[in-house]
């Protein structure tokens, strides 16, 4: 899953790609490299990020996401807001990737059609996939005081319970993924825990998306600075995907189909054994 964001203040590529025509083309490179799909965001959700309205994230988004439908793949837009979901999905959006899993009550809207709730919008369009994500407190405050104790159990209860939330709204479990929130009010040694025990979330059978792409705590681990995160984001990728991780959702798309030809050809002489 390549990433297009279109904010001025991202983490990582803020302001690159905030033009409509910079964003287009950013759209057409990910996929020269080998994207699978693409995933489009309006309003940065970094630690310490302010909020958009919706009317200005979708004035950012609506333009890319129109040239991003005519090139035949999957796309996803990257909003927590139920009138951006509303109007991606019947602009024909495929996919709402949701980093509040639904659970965004934000202040409403004076317009009928969009006074639903996320779960509701998302069950209405019966063919949207959807990707709900793991988040400790907000953007504003997540890495002020981050999660306490073992993150794998707590992170999997929160996302099963917004999936069944999800199933029990009507949305079935074959349109639901499930993300672990690198990252997102987590120490470091919390977010490594979760890729080294991504199974234990597998288990609940649900796909997972990966966010490892260019984030902190990679540069922690490797002592590296933001502008050297490639290597680090590409192993982390692969390393995501061994252990079972279905998309992985990434800035560099050319480095990691790389990384992830070099794992696939190990795998394929990856013999079973008798034991």
């Amino acid at each position: 899953m390549g990433i297009v964001n279109v904010t001025p203040d991202s983490f990582s590529d803020g302001g690159q790609h905030f033009s409509v025509d910079a964003a287009r083309a950013h759209c057409d490179r990910l996929l020269q490299e080998g994207a699978h799909l693409l995933d489009i965001g309006g309003e940065s959700t970094r630690p310490g990020a302010k909020p958009v309205s919706a009317a200005d994230e979708w004035a950012r988004v609506q333009p890319v996401l129109q040239h991003a439908l005519t090139l035949g793949v999957p796309i996803s837009v990257d909003t927590y807001k139920p009138q951006v979901m509303q109007w991606a999905l019947d602009a024909g959006a495929d996919i709402i990737n949701d980093v509040w899993s639904m659970r965004w009550r934000g202040a409403g809207v004076d317009t009928a059609p969009y006074l639903a709730g996320a779960r509701e919008v998302i069950a209405r369009h019966g063919a949207c996939g959807v990707c709900l994500m793991h988040m400790h407190r907000e953007p504003l405050t997540m890495q002020t005081a981050p999660m306490e104790g073992d993150a794998v159990p707590q992170v999997a209860q929160f996302l099963v319970t917004a999936a069944q939330d999800l199933e029990a709204a009507g949305v079935g479990r074959a349109r639901i993924c499930l993300d672990y929130g690198i990252g997102f009010g987590k120490t470091v040694a919390q977010n490594f825990a979760l890729l080294a025990r991504q199974r234990e979330l597998l288990a609940h059978g649900y796909p997972v998306l990966a966010g490892w792409s260019r984030k902190s705590s990679l540069a922690a681990a490797a002592a590296v600075g933001e502008a050297s995160r490639v290597t680090v984001s590409v192993t982390a990728a692969v390393l995501a995907a061994d252990r079972g991780a279905r998309v992985l959702r990434v800035h560099d798309v050319q480095e990691t189909v790389q990384g992830l030809a070099v794992w696939a050809a190990m795998r394929a002489q990856d013999l079973p054994t008798d034991t």
